[in-house]
């Protein structure tokens, strides 16, 4: 069985996911002592945090879980989710193509952790093929929106026009990559960079024609920004309102605007208090709406590939399952037709080497036609899940 925990911007804000998130882990814990969880693979984005599991141990009980920002879904379910995960119709942007590269960042970590089997890796990849497809076959993707393209906008919804102002951006991974790459199109007077890692810095900052910044220099720069965009992957915020005050000396700053789309959040709420405009992940679902309806023709398109490839998914693993059944029904009858010839030898008079190779091969031939009727029939069904011919090939078996 393969099961989807998890919870994401569909049902809570940010503040929730934050919260819900740590009892997703506490019941992804205790799950694994209840029962045997062969494979695994976490997901961890702006906007989700997600478990894909595989057991063949699991019971309804098992799984007992009241809270109602936490969404579970099973076998079929789930791996549809993670298909249209993968093609950009889960996430807050539609078509976003972020998520395809933390999936695969997230199989490769499973991987190495050693917590990804066959079954994962086969829905995994898979998955990834769908959302490469999708986005090759539609323009679910066309424009290159992001979440930090999303920031960008809103960002000019409440400033208007870039140009001219100074801007702060904090972190250099790939969220704050993909905010740096859309503000470089908007003829800023001065776009600041700052990371832990200081050489991250200079890089993103050198193709922006920029300036990287000591992380512990911040205020200096904090002091002048019109914007500051902060996506870092710090577990504890790493503004608040006390740094602010230090910078500010006690003064009212001019008008700034603060966009956080970290998760957990980098900036406090007690900035506000300061005068100043602070959005975070939330604030994007109205630029997010306005994307969703512009794509609606293609959202459709995508869900047909989704269909299709699900199917194809499908058929292969009833085929995988069905063939193993075969395999050892193909074994049985082999049994059976050496031990039968065994005795109709024995029975027969003045039998030699040549007689024997001569019933050996007519055996073979006729177990060979019957078994090809047989296992044509029985995969045919497979691919159109049948699932009481599997169960019956495997009860003949048992007896």
């Amino acid at each position: 069985m393969i099961i989807n925990i998890r919870v994401d911007h569909t049902l809570a804000d940010i503040e929730t996911m934050e919260k819900v998130s740590k009892d997703l882990k506490k019941l992804f814990s205790t799950l694994k002592e209840r029962i045997d969880i062969k494979e695994y693979i976490e997901i961890n984005t702006c906007n989700r945090y997600e478990y894909f599991l595989y057991t063949d141990d699991y019971a309804d009980e098992d799984l007992d879980c009241d809270n109602k920002y936490v969404i579970i879904q099973y076998n079929d379910d789930a791996v549809i989710h993670l298909f249209r995960m993968s093609s950009g119709l889960e996430s807050m942007i539609i078509g976003e193509d972020q998520i395809l590269g933390q999936i695969k960042d997230s199989k490769k970590k499973s991987e190495k952790e050693g917590h990804c089997g066959k079954t994962l890796d086969t829905v995994f990849t898979k998955a990834i093929h769908v959302g490469q497809v999708v986005r090759n076959k539609t323009k679910i993707n066309q424009g290159s929106i992001s979440i930090g393209s999303a920031a960008v906008d809103l960002a000019e919804e409440h400033l208007g026009d870039l140009q001219d102002k100074h801007v702060l951006v904090i972190g250099a991974g790939k969220m704050g990559t993909l905010v740096a790459k859309a503000l470089a199109e908007k003829n800023l007077k001065a776009i600041f960079v700052a990371n832990r890692t200081y050489y991250k810095a200079v890089q993103l900052a050198e193709e922006l024609e920029g300036e990287a910044i000591l992380f512990d220099n911040l205020e200096e720069k904090l002091l002048n920004a019109d914007l500051v965009i902060s996506s870092t992957g710090s577990p504890h915020p790493i503004i608040n309102k006390e740094r602010l005050m230090k910078v500010f000396d006690d003064e009212m700053p001019k008008k700034m605007i603060f966009i956080d789309i970290a998760n957990p959040r980098d900036i406090e709420d007690d900035v506000k208090e300061l005068g100043i405009d602070l959005f975070n992940i939330d604030d994007l679902r109205g630029i997010a709406e306005k994307n969703k309806k512009l794509r609606e023709n293609e959202v459709i398109e995508a869900e047909k590939i989704i269909e299709n490839e699900f199917d194809l998914l499908k058929e292969s693993f009833n085929l995988i399952e069905i063939n193993s059944v075969l395999g050892s029904l193909r074994e049985s009858m082999e049994e059976i037709r050496q031990r039968e010839s065994q005795k109709g030898i024995v029975k027969l008079n003045n039998v030699d080497a040549k007689d024997i190779k001569t019933i050996d091969k007519m055996t073979q031939s006729i177990v060979n036609k019957i078994f090809y009727d047989i296992s044509e029939s029985v995969k045919q069904s497979a691919k159109n899940n049948e699932e009481d011919v599997i169960k019956m090939c495997e009860a003949i078996l048992k007896r």
